[in-house]
């Protein structure tokens, strides 16, 4: 492996980088120092890796390289929590600021990450989320940023943000229409309830569902049947990209509707967003979701 990418993984405090030489994969793992959501720190440190992987596979792709890497796993140490999306208490400081720049540049953020992630480096490569917990809001976007996205069953999906007011500003759109109608992705994101991994299988958003526990070991299968294939499953994903192209523009137009809409939130909506960056805090955001969820049915 590159040795930029073994020094660098010494300096990524919010990040567990591991090579796996035998699947020609490098796996990262959220490594959550406290709320388990994107702060900017966690963001710094996923776009560094991107950097120095990127290189490592252009490296290898150019150089014809028979070991290159092929491979890159996102996941998280935290098996209950995948991600439960962005920084709630820091949208809300920045908000109450006045900070238009400042979630900007937060917006702007993840979207280079997501696009580089679904345009893989725009090498033949392969990047891979495993869900083993819950992905929430901007957890799901980086999980649907995936070129193959694998769930164990118990995993739990969802789009929080319409209850305070906003809508899943940092790839979510682009990147579910590109799996399913948009009938079927203005669901997903409206009417703000938790799905389960099964769901989503059955939706076709999800590539491969695998029993609670087996996530890891499906994975790893799932790169060992791809190494022999990877001209085949290559040559499809760009054939995919061609006739399914994704802009950044697209992704940074709505970066833009997102900010107007967070800087317009109500007094009413900032509550409400403090209450679901306390529900971070806790870990229990899926649950609180669903609670939520239940009061507006029956008010």
């Amino acid at each position: 492996m590159d040795r930029s990418l073994e020094l660098l993984q010494r300096r990524l405090g919010n990040l567990k980088v591991t090579f796996d030489s035998s699947h020609r994969a490098v796996w990262v793992e959220f490594l959550y120092r406290g709320r388990p959501c994107f702060s900017t720190d966690l963001l710094d440190d996923v776009s560094k890796i991107q950097r120095a992987i990127r290189q490592a596979a252009v490296t290898g792709y150019s150089e014809k390289d028979s070991d290159r890497l092929l491979f890159q796993v996102l996941a998280s140490t935290d098996k209950n929590v995948f991600s439960l999306g962005g920084d709630l208490a820091y949208f809300i400081k920045l908000i109450e600021a006045g900070d238009r720049g400042g979630l900007q540049a937060y917006a702007e953020l993840c979207v280079q990450i997501q696009y580089s992630t679904a345009t893989h480096y725009n090498v033949p490569f392969t990047n891979i989320a495993l869900v083993e917990g819950e992905a929430l809001g901007g957890g799901f976007e980086a999980a649907l940023s995936a070129n193959v996205l694998i769930a164990e069953r118990r995993a739990r999906f969802g789009f929080p943000e319409i209850t305070f007011g906003m809508f899943p500003g940092m790839g979510a759109i682009s990147l579910l229409i590109r799996k399913v109608t948009p009938a079927v992705a203005k669901r997903l994101i409206m009417d703000h309830r938790i799905y389960s991994a099964s769901e989503l299988y059955d939706m076709g958003i999800l590539d491969v569902l695998v029993p609670d526990g087996e996530g890891r070991a499906a994975t790893m299968e799932y790169m060992q049947r791809h190494m022999a294939l990877a001209p085949g499953h290559h040559g499809f994903q760009a054939a995919l990209d061609r006739a399914l192209p994704l802009g950044h523009s697209e992704l940074a137009d709505v970066v833009d509707l997102w900010v107007d809409a967070a800087m317009q939130l109500s007094d009413k909506n900032l509550r409400l967003m403090r209450y679901f960056a306390r529900a971070q805090e806790n870990r229990n955001l899926a649950d609180d979701i669903a609670a939520e969820t239940e009061t507006t049915k029956s008010a």
